[in-house]
């Protein structure tokens, strides 16, 4: 019998009493000490690749388990990182963690996600919450928060990125943050609209969130830059969007404005809900009425007609973001503070 197999028997033995696996008994069964456990496990490339193998098998014979909460006190950070989105249901927030996880995974990091549902309220519960685990690092959604949590993140000191938004161009000590301006994203397609000869474009949004109402700024903007502004011409519910209540505003907006010659709705699921009703009503698009999107999401580019819209790189976005991220927790700083990644108006049928 090996020594390593000796000294697991033992270990195994030794924990009958005790009834919980421990790093100090990983490294008696494979020889080596706890620190080194620590780092084959996290995978260092620092560690002898023979060496990360052999701790593996030993750990997963015994069942060991990490603790992170005790590596957390010891270290006075844990190896996770918090992530802050507001919703589930949105394929853009889906795309966004999904790239961030993958890339935070790689590097040897966990996620831990919370779900603030846009109410500012349980963001900063969630923050409190998640700032007890002592995170290694935070990405948080956007750039507006009440100012308790803006106050925990500072005094956290934790390092933190912030994803989808940039703060104003002449904005002070402004954070670190990866994503494109809202603003010239509603300002360009409204532009796209005018240059294809409407003149009546009304604007129609749901949720109301922090960006949907730059979106409704840009807007404002390229219409009054064009002296065609309607103040009448916004829609604004906010209730949840959906391909539902897209129908619902739809229908509004053509029986209240039936002048109307385009509208910009401010999320694609809000612009499906809206050719469906069109197609249901009879109402010819782009003949009588364009409509645009924003985010092109999954299904855009089936629809009848296809859907004129912003794309926005929200996976693009998560994987910089992490990237910005894991060099802020080295200690290093990043090549610039904040990263503008664009955007782009992907003209189709129904403009």
């Amino acid at each position: 019998m090996s020594n390593a197999t000796s000294s697991s028997s033992k270990a195994v033995k030794s924990l009958r009493a005790t009834g919980r696996i421990t790093l100090s008994d990983v490294a008696r069964a494979a020889g080596v000490s706890p620190s080194t456990v620590s780092r084959a496990l996290r995978g260092e490339r620092a560690v002898d690749p023979a060496l990360i193998e052999r701790v593996q098998v030993v750990s997963s014979k015994l069942g060991y388990v990490p603790d992170p909460a005790a590596r957390a006190l010891a270290s006075q950070r844990s190896d996770h990182v918090a992530i802050l989105i507001p919703l589930l249901s949105n394929a853009l927030f889906v795309d966004l963690l999904d790239a961030a996880q993958k890339t935070l995974r790689a590097a040897g990091f966990q996620t831990l996600m919370g779900v603030t549902h846009y109410d500012a309220s349980e963001e900063e519960q969630l923050l409190r919450e998640q700032l007890l685990h002592r995170p290694a690092g935070l990405l948080v959604t956007g750039l507006d928060h009440n100012p308790v949590t803006r106050k925990l993140m500072e005094s956290s000191q934790v390092p933190c990125v912030h994803l989808m938004d940039l703060p104003a161009a002449d904005r002070d000590a402004a954070p670190y943050c990866v994503g494109f301006r809202q603003t010239d994203a509603g300002a360009a397609m409204t532009r796209h609209l005018l240059q294809t000869g409407r003149k009546r474009i009304a604007f129609a949004a749901a949720q109301l969130d922090p960006r949907v109402m730059q979106r409704l700024y840009g807007w404002r903007s390229a219409l009054q830059e064009a002296g065609v502004y309607e103040p009448t011409l916004e829609f604004l519910n906010p209730a949840p969007s959906s391909l539902a209540l897209g129908g619902v505003l739809f229908e509004q907006i053509m029986q209240q404005r039936p002048a109307v010659d385009a509208i910009f709705f401010c999320n694609d699921d809000l612009a499906q809900g809206a050719l469906m009703a069109a197609l249901r009503l009879g109402i010819g698009v782009p003949s009588q009425v364009a409509i645009a999107g924003f985010n092109d999401l999954t299904g855009s580019d089936q629809m009848l007609p296809t859907l004129t819209t912003v794309r926005t790189p929200r996976a693009q976005i998560g994987e910089a973001a992490a990237h910005m991220l894991l060099s802020l927790m080295r200690g290093e700083a990043p090549a610039a503070p904040q990263l503008d990644l664009g955007f782009e108006i992907v003209q189709r049928q129904s403009t």
